[in-house]
């Protein structure tokens, strides 16, 4: 399982531990993951997903997942949240017409 939110793509970072005494050795910067299940509105059901806490806070600001799928740009998703991105796009759009 790689260490990647499903949402955002925040993914893990590479950086140097630097000591007193100016020694520098490599480390690794990991995202905040959280297994989490969100509601979606619009498919009535809860989807399970690993997404950073960050992404926790966006998509309560945004207004839950299906706002957040909808304002989301399709690239920066993973392909399980790409194929929900679009099964709640088209109910979306049954509910309209």
């Amino acid at each position: 399982m790689s260490r990647r939110c499903e949402l955002t793509g925040k993914a893990v970072l590479f950086g140097n531990n630097v000591s007193h005494a100016n020694n520098k050795s490599r480390r690794r910067f990991l995202p905040n993951l959280c297994n989490v299940t969100l509601m979606s509105d619009a498919l009535n059901q809860g989807v399970r997903l690993r997404v950073s806490a960050n992404a926790l806070r966006t998509v309560e600001h945004r207004g839950g997942l299906d706002a957040f799928l909808m304002k989301s740009k399709e690239r920066d998703l993973s392909p399980k949240v790409q194929i929900l991105r679009r099964q709640v796009q088209k109910k979306l759009a049954e509910a309209t017409a």
